[in-house]
């Protein structure tokens, strides 16, 4: 997998002072995307244990609240499989920490069993330790710039009983 950026000082992409990872990858294109150049998959530097290691590092912070990993498109099959591996390496390490996963798929459809994006035995693990998601298009029609953590209004901020109960 490839990342387009990392941050590990990031106070726009949830509560408090965040890591984020920007993946690469991303078949949504949605209009308006902030972040245009991560729609390419081969976009980037190669997402190694080096910058795994580094992150989680920086997470442990006391001023750190957690990590984000947006993009691009985390749920890409591909990039599932790349980062289930990290995500339990983080939960695993930083147990008191956060984590927030933005996704341009929306869960209870595509994310769910016989969803267009769901893989057995991986997309249930990832989505078992995500503390707040952000799902659904970026839709330039219903941008808001008051929405916290969000840009349209179709987008949900589903915090980790919503995703549970969604998930049922």
């Amino acid at each position: 997998m490839k990342y387009g950026n990392i941050k590990l000082i990031d106070s726009s992409n949830g509560e408090g002072v965040r890591v984020s990872l920007y993946v690469s990858g991303c078949r949504n294109h949605c209009k308006g995307c902030f972040n245009e150049a991560t729609w390419d998959f081969d976009y980037g530097e190669e997402f190694t244990p080096i910058q795994e290691n580094e992150m989680i590092e920086a997470c442990k912070k006391s001023y750190i609240s957690g990590l984000t990993i947006l993009g691009g498109e985390p749920m890409e099959p591909q990039n599932q499989k790349a980062l289930l591996p990290f995500i339990e390496k983080f939960k695993q390490e930083c147990p008191d920490k956060t984590l927030w996963l933005y996704s341009g798929y929306v869960l209870d459809k595509d994310l769910r069993p016989s969803g267009r994006k769901y893989l057995e035995g991986i997309t249930d693990k990832i989505l078992g330790h995500v503390d707040v998601m952000v799902d659904g298009h970026f839709v330039m029609e219903l941008k808001d710039l008051t929405l916290p953590f969000r840009g349209s209004k179709n987008q949900r901020l589903l915090r980790k009983s919503d995703i549970e109960q969604l998930m049922k």
